[in-house]
C-alpha cells in the first residue's frame, strides 16, 4: 500500500500549471468540468428542481440538443454555440451567468471552453468512475531523470521555462526524506552514517531504513487519519474523551505491513462481517465509528441515529468512492453524478448498524474490548492453546485418544427453553443466552432443547457483551462469574435421567476455582475466570461425558447452571453452550 500516497512535495511539482489550451489538448474532467460546475451547473446541472429553461449543461446530449435560438453546444464551432455567445455578451439581461448570481466566468475561461468545443467539446466520464492508467512518461530530461517521475518534473519545469536547481547536498536530501517518510528529522547519527556512506547505493539504502522504520506507518496514517475524521473525543459541546486510538494504530500497523488496498478496504468497511473475523478485522470498522457523538441533554436520539449514519456513508463517499455526498441529502446533486434517490438507496447500508442514538459517551454501545498488545499476546496465546484443545480433544483426555478429526467439530445447542430463577434469560438469533433484569446476588439457570443424535462433550463459552461489566461475560464489579455446578440431565418420557461428566478443561482457571470444582457436588466451590483484572474477554470450558449418549426421537436436553457462590451478583451473564458427536 506504499503507493498509494505519494509525497507532497512530488504532487504539487507534477501539476501541470499554467498551459495554455493552444500547448496541450483540453481534458474535460481537469480544465472544463471544474468551471461548469462552478458557474453553470447551479441553474444547468443534474438537480432538475434547481434547473433553468430546462437545458442541462453536465451530459452531452443535452449541451448539444437543438434549441430555440440554437444548441448550447455545438461541438466544433465554438462561436456559433449558445454558450459562448451568452458568456460574452454585453447585454446585462441576457448575460451568463446572470451578473446577480456573484459568478463570473474570466477571460481564460472563456477561452478553455473555446477551444475545448473547437476540440469537438468531449464529455467523459466523472473522474471518481474512470479507471486509474499510467500517464506516457516523457522523453524530456532522459539525460537528467533519474527514475520515471523525474521526466515528468523535467517536462513541466521546461513547459514553465524554468531549470532544474542543482542537487542538494547530503545533509538537506536526507533531511527532506526522514521527513517525508517519517515526519521526523534525521538523528545525529542517522546523519553521520549518511554523510560518510560512499557508496553508489547510499541514498537508496537510506530509503530502505525509513520505509522499514515503524515511524513510517505513523507518516503515511496522517492524510488517512484526517480524512477518516479520527479523534480521540466526542466533538459537540462537551467533547468528552473517547476510546478510538486502538484503531488509529490498526492503521498505522496496516502501513506498516503493507497491507493490500482491497483488504485495507474490506477490513474498514465491513471487516465484522468476514467469515471467522478476528478481533483485528473487527477493530478495523471502527473507521465507521469515528463520527461525532452528540452528548447534549436535549437531543433527539433518532436525530442522533440518522445523522450518524449520514456521516458513515458521506465518509465512505469521500475517502472509497471520490464522492462528495453531502449535497444529495436534500437534493439532487448539482455537480457530483448522484440523485437524491442514490443517496438513500446508499444508506440503507449503514442504516442497519446498532446504533440508537442515545447516550453521549465516547463508549456508548456498540464497543469492542481491545486489550493492552501484551494481555492480547496472553489471550492468544489461551485462544491457540483453547482451540489446540477442541482439534485434539481426546489427546487431552488419555483414555479416549483415538478420535477421530473429522469428529472434533462443535453443533451449538439451540435452545427451546432458558429460564432464571431470578433474571429473564433471552434467547438470540445465534442461539447465545443472555441475562437480562436485575442482578441478584445468586442465580440458577435451566436450559432445555431438542437432544442431537449423540452427545460426547459439550462446551460452555462465557461471551463478551456490551451490557455486561466492561464488555464482558458478567454484571458483577469485576466481570467476573463463579460457576458452582453443572448438571447435564437427559429427560425422556418425563423421566429425568442424570448425565455424568468424567473430566473438563478451561481456557483459564482463577487461582482456587478450577473447572473440576464446577462438577464436585458442592456449592462452595465452582471454576472462575478472574485474574486480577476486569474479566473483558470470552472464556470456554470443555466437558467430557463418561459415555457417549445416543439420544431418541424426542430426547430433550436439560443444562443446569448453578451460581450459589458467597460471592454476589457473580452469574454469567452472556453464554453459548455447543455439543459434539459420538467419539469411537
Amino acid at each position: 500500500m506504499r503507493n498509494i500516497f505519494v509525497c507532497d512535495i512530488v504532487i504539487l511539482l507534477l501539476l501541470t500549471v499554467g498551459l495554455s489550451a493552444k500547448e496541450k489538448k483540453i481534458d474535460f474532467d481537469k480544465d472544463i468540468q471544474p468551471i461548469l460546475s462552478d458557474k453553470c451547473f447551479h441553474c444547468h446541472g443534474p438537480d432538475a428542481k434547481k434547473r433553468e429553461a430546462k437545458l442541462r449543461l453536465d451530459t452531452f446530449d443535452t449541451a448539444i440538443a437543438k434549441r430555440k435560438k440554437g444548441a448550447a453546444i455545438i461541438p466544433g464551432n465554438a462561436m456559433a454555440s449558445a454558450i459562448i455567445k451568452r458568456m460574452t455578451t454585453g447585454d446585462q439581461d441576457d448575460v451568463m451567468p446572470p451578473a446577480d448570481s456573484n459568478r463570473h466566468v474570466s477571460k481564460a475561461q472563456i477561452e478553455l471552453i473555446k477551444q475545448w468545443i473547437k476540440e469537438g467539446a468531449t464529455y467523459s466520464e466523472h473522474w471518481a468512475f474512470v479507471k486509474a492508467k499510467s500517464p506516457k512518461v516523457p522523453v524530456d530530461g532522459k539525460d537528467w531523470a533519474r527514475n520515471p517521475i523525474d521526466n515528468f518534473i523535467y517536462k513541466n519545469l521546461i513547459e514553465l521555462k524554468l531549470k532544474p536547481n542543482a542537487e542538494a547536498d547530503k545533509r538537506t536530501l536526507l533531511r527532506r526524506l526522514s521527513l517525508d517518510l517519517t515526519g521526523l528529522p534525521p538523528t545525529l547519527e542517522e546523519m553521520a552514517m549518511f554523510l560518510t556512506d560512499k557508496g553508489p547505493k547510499a541514498y537508496e539504502k537510506q530509503v530502505d531504513r525509513l520505509l522499514d522504520s515503524p515511524h513510517y506507518g505513523e507518516r503515511m496514517a496522517w492524510p488517512w487519519l484526517d480524512a477518516a475524521r479520527y479523534a480521540d473525543t466526542n466533538g459537540y459541546q462537551g467533547d468528552g474523551a473517547r476510546t478510538m486510538w486502538p484503531w488509529r494504530d490498526w492503521v498505522v500497523k496496516a502501513f506498516n505491513g503493507n497491507m493490500p488496498f482491497d483488504q485495507f478496504t474490506i477490513e474498514q468497511v465491513a471487516g465484522d462481517m468476514l467469515p471467522n473475523a478476528t478481533s483485528e478485522q473487527k477493530l478495523a470498522t471502527a473507521f465507521l465509528r469515528n463520527h461525532m457523538i452528540n452528548g447534549e441533554g436535549g437531543r433527539i436520539a433518532e436525530e442522533n441515529r440518522v445523522e450518524y449514519v449520514f456521516d458513515q456513508l458521506e465518509t465512505v463517499g469521500t475517502t472509497f468512492l471520490g464522492l462528495t455526498f453531502n449535497c444529495c441529502r436534500c437534493h439532487d446533486h448539482k455537480f457530483d453524478p448522484i440523485s437524491q434517490k442514490d443517496y438513500f438507496s446508499f444508506s440503507a447500508f449503514f442504516n442497519q448498524t446498532p446504533i440508537n442514538g442515545s447516550g453521549g459517551s465516547g463508549q456508548t454501545a456498540p464497543t469492542i474490548t481491545i486489550p493492552p498488545a501484551k494481555e492480547q499476546n496472553i489471550l492468544k496465546t489461551k485462544q491457540d492453546k483453547l482451540n489446540a484443545l477442541t482439534k485434539v480433544l481426546i489427546d487431552e483426555f488419555g483414555s479416549l485418544a483415538k478420535a477421530k478429526s473429522n469428529d472434533m467439530e462443535w453443533a451449538l445447542l439451540q435452545p427451546l427453553k432458558a429460564l432464571a430463577q431470578h433474571q429473564t434469560l433471552v434467547i438470540g438469533k445465534d442461539s447465545s443466552i443472555l441475562a437480562e433484569g436485575e442482578n441478584p446476588n445468586n442465580d440458577n439457570y435451566t436450559i432445555i432443547a431438542k437432544a442431537p443424535k449423540k452427545v460426547s462433550a459439550l462446551k460452555l463459552s462465557g461471551l463478551r457483551h456490551e451490557s455486561m461489566t466492561g464488555g464482558g461475560i458478567s454484571r458483577s464489579n469485576s466481570g467476573n462469574f463463579v460457576l458452582t455446578e453443572i448438571k447435564i440431565n437427559l429427560i425422556r418420557e418425563n423421566q429425568r435421567i442424570p448425565v455424568k461428566i468424567q473430566e473438563a478443561k478451561a481456557s483459564y482457571e482463577q487461582t482456587g476455582f478450577k473447572i473440576n470444582q464446577a462438577f464436585d457436588n458442592k456449592k462452595n466451590t465452582g471454576w472462575a475466570v478472574w485474574n486480577g483484572k476486569p474479566v473483558t474477554q470470552d472464556h470456554h470450558a470443555v466437558f467430557v461425558l463418561d459415555k457417549t449418549f445416543r439420544f431418541n426421537q424426542g430426547d430433550q436436553l436439560e443444562i443446569v447452571l448453578e451460581h450459589d457462590s458467597k460471592h454476589a451478583r457473580h452469574n454469567l451473564g452472556h453464554f453459548s453452550i455447543a455439543t459434539i458427536g459420538e467419539i469411537p
